[in-house]
């Protein structure tokens, strides 16, 4: 199972904003040069983070953008079921048309699927705030680059 870019940087948008300290917002511009990420890129998870209720985006001359949850209201498995636009590990998993002849008798796909469910269960049961327990490590680092 691998995650696409797209998920990784929702993750790291969310860890960048659960090392600030409580009302304190930040820009897509210090995320990008944060994590070396176009900003363009980033426009876009932070706008998709903002619909799905994870992050707050405040307009105007004092905007900026924070965390609209507590850290431990995140659950990580949940930004991965939401970020990710297909967690098919194959084909038979996805609902278009599937090629394989072997489907309707095969028994992998449920051995993979309850691996897929595995990965998941294991992802729900840690928040934001349990990648946060090193937060004055990861400041330090956020503030040097």
């Amino acid at each position: 199972m691998q995650l696409t870019n797209y998920t990784e940087y929702a993750l790291r948008v969310l860890l960048f904003l659960g090392t600030l300290e409580a009302g304190e917002k930040t820009s897509i511009k210090e995320i990008s040069q944060a994590f070396a990420i176009s900003e363009n890129h980033l426009s876009k998870i932070v706008y998709e983070l903002g619909k799905l209720g994870f992050i707050e985006t405040i307009r105007g001359r004092n905007g900026g953008i924070r965390l609209a949850m507590q850290p431990e209201e995140i659950r990580i498995g949940a930004v991965v079921r939401k970020t990710e636009d297909n967690l098919s590990l194959v084909e038979c998993f996805a609902s278009h048309g599937n090629h394989c002849v072997i489907t309707p008798v095969c028994q992998l796909k449920h051995v993979l699927h309850e691996a897929l469910e595995a990965f998941l269960c294991v992802l729900d049961s840690y928040t934001l705030a349990d990648l946060l327990h090193n937060k004055q490590s990861l400041q330090t680092i956020f503030k040097q680059v």
